[in-house]
């Protein structure tokens, strides 16, 4: 007898619970709309588990690696759809482990490490059959090039958090201490506001926040009553307003702002290069747009780091007024 779970929600529901509130834009329209119905029906007929789909996208990724090896395009588009097949399956294991609540830190760890397995195989196998192709040396180079763009982008991206995280820690260290001293109000981030409330008027709510200078949020953004508003993007977001409006209409979309991060740069790659039967060009494009994107984050970093100075000075300020 077929098993049929009658505990797994409506496809709209699945949607909520399994879709990330942003994530990168392939993702979002090229994978989405084909890997959370599959979830959906996996979880109900079967007994698979995320880690047995993190092995499928993984073997799945060698195939396409052995198609990119051949050389000849008809073998490069094979590869180019089979990578794209095992990328549904890199995003289906996250959903089902969210819907089952099946996820484990193992199979975390197993999905990261296959990722960048994968990458590294697919790039070696592509430049070297387009190396035997062609017998330029060029794509050595650009072997060299996807992998280390790749292991860039991804140690970029942890330290970046491990930063961004510390700052934070540190802020809700000297509230806390001030709450105990004074019985002051909440902590929120602004940044953690917009994220959660992308239909709100940012413009209109940062405005309001930086000119009560943390006061409380305007309606459109629901937050902890008197809550004290950070701001750690308050420098970048008035250096460059229109980026507020771009990441309001993208966020209603589900679409993140880094537009070209490690996704990106491996669909242009693996995807589209061989789609096209122009890997270098592609290949290129990509890596060249990736670098911009993480020096655009660094320098966002940089601002950031800027308004955390001057946040942990006006506590020290405040406290310096009230002893006198």
């Amino acid at each position: 007898m077929r098993l049929i779970r009658r505990d797994i929600p409506d496809l709209s529901e699945v949607r909520r619970i399994t879709e990330k509130k942003r994530d990168a834009w392939w993702t979002v329209l090229l994978v989405d709309p084909v890997a959370t119905p599959l979830v959906r029906q996996l979880a109900m007929r079967t007994r698979i588990t995320p880690n047995q789909i993190t092995w499928g996208a993984f073997l799945l990724g060698l195939v396409s690696a052995a198609c990119f090896a051949l050389g000849d395009w008809r073998w490069l588009v094979a590869g180019a759809v089979v990578y794209h097949v095992s990328f549904i399956f890199d995003c289906m294991d996250g959903k089902l482990a969210r819907l089952t609540g099946q996820g484990s830190v193992f199979g975390a760890w197993l999905d990261f490490v296959f990722d960048r397995i994968r990458v590294a195989v697919c790039a070696v196998a592509l430049m070297a059959g387009q190396y035997q192709r062609t017998g330029e040396t060029l794509y050595i180079w650009l072997a060299l090039a996807v992998v280390g763009l790749d292991t860039l982008r991804y140690i970029n991206s942890l330290e970046i958090f491990k930063i961004r995280h510390s700052m934070r820690k540190q802020i809700k260290s000297r509230l806390r201490e001030a709450r105990r001293a004074e019985n002051q109000a909440e902590l929120t981030f602004m940044e953690d506001l917009l994220r959660d409330n992308p239909e709100a008027d940012i413009e209109q709510d940062l405005g309001k926040a930086e000119a009560a200078a943390g006061a409380e949020a305007t309606e459109s953004v629901t937050v902890v009553p008197s809550a004290q508003v950070i701001d750690l993007q308050r420098e970048f977001r008035h250096r460059f307003p229109t980026y507020l409006r771009m990441r309001s209409l993208l966020l209603r979309h589900r679409i993140r702002p880094h537009l070209v991060s490690g996704i990106e740069f491996q669909m242009g790659a693996f995807i589209i290069g061989p789609l096209l039967d122009s890997v270098v060009e592609a290949t290129v494009v990509s890596g060249v747009l990736l670098l911009v994107f993480e020096l655009a984050i660094i320098y966002k970093l940089l601002l950031s780091t800027r308004d955390f100075t001057r946040t942990i000075n006006s506590f020290e300020r405040d406290a310096v007024t009230k002893a006198a």
